[in-house]
């Protein structure tokens, strides 16, 4: 019971999920929120719970509803009664044609990458603050510079990068809030797909000349939250350099 609790959005799939790991191994009970990832997300709390009993729990929101996202927050700080991070990480992610955007889209790609991470934030800012938390949110590197055919999401993305800055004025001095902006890590899915030749592009404007993996994220995070109790408001490129070169 006196395990540091984070809360992972995202949580149950690809970098949401190695984040949820990292932070297990590290000696955290963790809360894998997820929407459609069901049974990914209770796999990985009973396979955590295995190695240590009563250490993680899934639990379902729907972050477009601002009453799932203030309910989240409340069974979160219920299950253990106590809230030490905060990680957003779940984000919706897709082309977007300038020409044909719809309000749909845009409400979604707003709210899963900014307006749900703020209510969020705002619900279980006192329970940080109780235990001198930490907020990570996942930014991305798109968010300072504009990736065509995808502008509702870069500027939602810039919006959670202010939100990352925002917070952590608002916050202080009991909660540190800091983001990590990823490049190349985990390849897109479903209509976001790239080709192997787009793939190829992309990875030849890296200096590292390879992709990274969910690992860097995930340890970065990592590193935020145990390792930098003077840093806050800041963002940090895990992108292989690539970013000198947008």
């Amino acid at each position: 019971m006196n395990n540091p609790v984070a809360i992972i959005t995202g949580g149950g799939r690809r970098i949401g999920a190695e984040i949820a790991r990292q932070l297990h191994a590290n000696n955290f009970n963790v809360i894998i929120h997820h929407r459609h990832s069901v049974e990914e997300a209770e796999e990985l709390a009973e396979r955590f719970n295995q190695e240590r009993s009563h250490s993680a729990v899934a639990i379902s929101a729907d972050l477009n509803d601002i009453a799932q996202v203030r309910q989240l927050a409340t069974d979160s700080i219920n299950y253990w009664g106590r809230i030490d991070a905060l990680i957003n990480n779940a984000s919706s992610y897709y082309p977007t044609a300038f020409t044909d955007v719809n309000e749909d889209q845009w409400e979604d790609l707003i709210s899963s990458n900014t307006k749900a991470p703020f209510f969020l934030s705002q619900s279980l800012a006192g329970e940080l603050k109780k235990h001198n938390g930490t907020i990570v949110n996942i930014v991305d590197i798109h968010a300072e510079r504009p990736l065509l055919e995808y502008s509702p999401y870069t500027i939602a993305k810039a919006g959670n990068a202010m939100l990352t800055k925002s917070l952590a004025r608002e916050l202080a001095p009991e909660v540190r809030v800091n983001g990590v902006a990823p490049g190349v890590i985990v390849w897109p899915e479903n209509q976001a797909r790239h080709s192997e030749e787009e793939k190829q592009r992309i990875l030849n404007q890296v200096p590292l000349q390879r992709e990274g993996s969910a690992t860097d994220i995930a340890k970065t995070v990592l590193f935020f939250i145990n390792d930098a109790p003077y840093i806050t408001g800041q963002i940090l490129a895990v992108d292989g350099g690539r970013s000198i070169y947008l």
